[in-house]
């Protein structure tokens, strides 16, 4: 799932948003600071970097959800690396951030290292107008093309000696069938599991038999951890665009993915316009509006926002969510699971959870580049090759899921990587503060604001030879016999992760890593899709709150009058056409895979990572 909703749920998701610092300003793009090798401008030393002169890099980041100076443990790192600071300026913080954007362009200087989306034809034109620089010849020899040239040559559409402007994200040497999101798919039915042991363990055939299973959760647990009331569902607005963003999450429980205005089924059998009365989208609403009939939606739904949501979750007031990053993550302590309480997956009979596949030839939609006027493209292009590399891709990637700086949270002991004490303590969401010697601070203050996935973290750490995500160590799921775990593990026959199962009941659709990227859509399509989409989401949300049937009725016919009325019709066809092609080109990646690995077909072909995670012990 790369549309819009995912690349917010990139951007946050996976991710807790960090809003620590001030925000910069155009004013500071492009200043730099001299100092002598041995300290930078705050006093603290460097160990090791060659360059003499400290700068500060501009990072131009569209995925970062904090502005102003990297603090912490990780710039420590980036400054005995390669004596620099990254001032963040970030769209997500600023406000207007299309206006940040077009005022920094039409000054010629978006930023010294820019994290970027693509879609639309938005990182050609950054090329057409010569913001960003061909990182050909800073690039050549190192290891980044060595491991990676494949999917960078792709991204370019030429040699990676002579032109490279960006670097795709995601990188995957692994088949792009494969699920790229760890033990987790991206969506599935994580229930509140006490709750549904104390139901009885209800089945659900149909999404529409979770009525029935929430309402005899809710019996079962009427009062959360602090005594307020259950709810077995709640929404908030914070992502809606095309469509309303949570009813979308629920028809991705049945391997739907969003285009514009429409649903298509990942394995390329099904394509939908949302307000069609007989489409997913239109069900799920209705699985929506019955569930509040029943006295399950929270009523706070219309006034709150994600973090709001996120405390409710914390003190188990709300039973079901379709992701995990914010129920079970947020939850599931150590302490809890010991008790049996936390968030998993119960299994809907009908359902097949949308995952993503790993991006063999890199995630298109999103890139890093070096900006043309930066002061030392030089010490830039080693900054994103280490970002590649191994010791990048476990400390950049550390909040969300990578192991961190090693020797900090976690080590190599007898063959295999473990947490450190400090690690246990930071990997169960515990507030700590980290040693002077590797920048002092709070751990949570001091992570990686680029919020840039650059490899793949179910790809093996060549480091460790187990996957970057710490959560697939083999040291980490043996630990997994809390009484939550081994319940659920009942429940289950035995599968030790929800993909494992779900894949075990067919219930699993991976969305093909794919290169493909949306293309530019024109002003008067754009003007049409912006007017639409806002009577889409006002009445979604007014028909699952709607008084009777009747209403719900009524509001869907306005809905649909209303938006065809405007043009939606040449919207929807594009959107169509547009899944159509993504769906194409994901056959195509993987006929690519498969020609790129023709002298092992098994590896070419496989469909299971399970084995990744059971490593020698």
């Amino acid at each position: 799932m790369r549309g819009v909703v995912l690349k917010k749920i990139l951007s946050f998701t996976l991710v807790s948003a960090l809003t620590l610092g001030v925000m910069g300003s155009l004013s500071g793009c492009g200043k730099k600071e001299d100092t002598q090798t041995a300290t930078t401008n705050q006093g603290q030393t460097t160990r090791g970097s060659k360059y003499e002169k400290f700068i500060t890099v501009d990072v131009y980041d569209s995925l970062a959800n904090y502005q102003g100076i990297q603090s912490g443990w990780f710039a420590q790192i980036v400054r005995d690396k390669f004596n620099m600071e990254l001032n963040i300026i970030a769209p997500n913080v600023a406000g207007n951030g299309d206006t940040l954007y077009q005022t920094r362009t039409a000054a010629g200087d978006l930023g010294d290292l820019i994290i970027t989306g693509t879609s639309g034809g938005s990182f050609q034109e950054l090329i057409d107008g010569g913001l960003v620089l061909n990182m050909a010849e800073y690039l050549k020899d190192k290891e980044i093309v060595t491991n990676f040239g494949t999917a960078i040559e792709k991204f370019n559409g030429k040699d990676p000696a002579t032109e490279i402007y960006g670097i795709p994200s995601e990188i995957s040497i692994r088949s792009p069938r494969l699920p790229a999101d760890g033990l987790e798919p991206l969506v599935s039915p994580y229930v509140k599991w006490d709750a549904y042991k104390a139901a009885g363990y209800p089945e659900a055939n149909t999404l529409e038999d979770m009525v029935d299973v929430l309402k005899k959760m809710q019996e079962a647990q009427p009062e959360s951890d602090s005594g307020k009331k259950t709810y077995g569902i709640s929404l908030f607005k914070d992502w809606d665009g095309n469509m309303m963003c949570t009813t979308k999450n629920f028809a991705s429980l049945y391997g739907y993915d969003e285009m514009g205005f429409a649903l298509w089924k990942v394995d390329g059998t099904d394509f939908q316009d949302i307000i069609d009365s007989d489409g997913i989208y239109v069900r799920c609403l209705k699985f929506l509006y019955d569930c509040n009939q029943a006295g399950l939606v929270d009523p706070e739904s219309t006034s709150q926002n994600y973090d709001i949501l996120s405390n409710k979750f914390k003190d188990g007031q709300i039973l079901m969510s379709t992701w995990n990053y914010q129920s079970g993550s947020v939850y599931n302590s150590d302490e809890k699971k010991a008790e049996g309480k936390g968030y998993m997956p119960m299994y809907i009979k009908d359902s097949s959870c949308l995952t993503n596949g790993c991006y063999s030839e890199g995630n298109g939609n999103l890139c890093i580049a070096i900006g043309s006027k930066a002061e030392d493209p030089e010490r830039l292009a080693d900054f994103i090759d280490w970002l590649y590399s191994s010791e990048g891709v476990e400390t950049a990637g550390a909040s969300n899921g990578a192991a961190g700086p090693e020797d900090l949270t976690w080590k190599m002991e007898y063959g295999r990587a473990v947490l450190t004490e400090f690690g246990e303590k930071v990997f169960a969401g515990e507030d700590v503060n980290v040693p002077e010697e590797w920048g002092g601070g709070n751990w949570t203050e001091g992570v990686s604001t680029l919020n840039f996935k650059t490899v793949s973290f179910v790809d093996i750490d060549p480091k460790t030879n187990e996957p970057y995500l710490t959560t697939m160590w083999s040291s980490i799921l043996e630990k997994n016999t809390t009484a939550l775990d081994n319940d659920w593990k009942d429940y289950s026959n035995g599968a030790q992760t929800t993909l494992q199962y779900l894949r075990k009941n067919k219930a699993l659709s991976v969305q093909i890593g794919t290169r493909y990227t949306q293309p530019e859509e024109s002003t008067e399509i754009s003007t049409i899709r912006n007017q639409c989409k806002e009577i889409i989401v006002d009445n979604s949300w007014k028909m699952i709150f709607a008084k009777d049937e009747s209403e719900f009725n009524s509001l869907l016919k306005d809905m649909q009058d209303k938006v065809k009325g405007l043009g939606y019709d040449d919207v929807i066809k594009i959107d169509i056409q547009n899944a159509k092609d993504k769906s194409e080109a994901a056959k195509e990646t993987i006929a690519n895979f498969v020609a790129l690995h023709k002298d092992n077909p098994v590896y070419a072909n496989r469909v299971d990572n399970t084995a990744d995670s059971k490593k020698k012990k």
